[in-house]
């Protein structure tokens, strides 16, 4: 073999040492480019109006429509945070919203506003249980209530294989998974306490 094929093998041997040791230093970066997080400002404003832990609404908002605006399920929920039509315009009785927000749930900004006050509207009802809410988040209040009352699930995460619904457990685990990976990347620059993970319950 000639000494220019040995000298590119090498030069190329090189630089993915090189390259291999950039992943490794910049992880965070590279998270952020997997994980990267759309409406700051929202999930800001909203988790502190409501109480809420902001990588919480951002993690059920990237399980639910991975930020995509216009998105609609095929059983007819709308926006980021996925509202179906019936349970917006109870959120807006509820909540004493304009009405005006019924006609926007494409909009971020509404989408987020009503979605964090379900979450947060779930999360008392479960008196701080998040793993709780967030499974009302998906299957309904009345599913989770029902499981709660009859002793098929008792609302922790350790025992969330006995919940009925695979796509609820599915669902938890998800939201649970983004939530530690964007308090592990954004934690500090967002100006998020460790305490705060804590508080929320029950993430692994």
């Amino acid at each position: 073999m000639s000494f220019g094929f040995w000298r590119r093998k090498r030069v190329f041997a090189l630089f993915l040492i090189a390259f291999i040791i950039f992943m490794f230093l910049s992880s965070s970066m590279v998270g952020r480019i997997l994980y990267p997080i759309q409406y700051k400002d929202e999930i800001l404003l909203n988790g502190n109006k409501y109480g809420l832990d902001p990588f919480l609404i951002a993690a059920i908002i990237r399980v639910e429509s991975n930020f995509q605006v216009d998105i609609e399920s095929k059983k007819g929920a709308f926006g980021l945070m996925q509202l179906m039509p019936d349970t917006s315009d109870w959120i807006v009785e509820m909540g004493r919203f304009s009405t005006s927000h019924k006609e926007n749930l494409h909009n971020p900004t509404v989408s987020i506003q009503l979605g964090s006050w379900y979450l947060s509207w779930l999360h008392k009802q479960y008196k701080g249980n998040t793993v709780a809410a967030i499974a009302g988040y998906n299957a309904g209040q009345g599913n989770v209530n029902r499981w709660m009352q009859n002793q098929e699930w008792d609302g922790t995460l350790e025992k969330v294989d006995s919940i009925p619904f695979g796509e609820t457990r599915h669902y938890i685990q998800r939201v649970l998974y983004y939530y530690n990976k964007y308090h592990k990347l954004y934690a500090e620059e967002w100006g998020i306490s460790p305490q705060m993970q804590k508080s929320i319950g029950q993430a692994p």
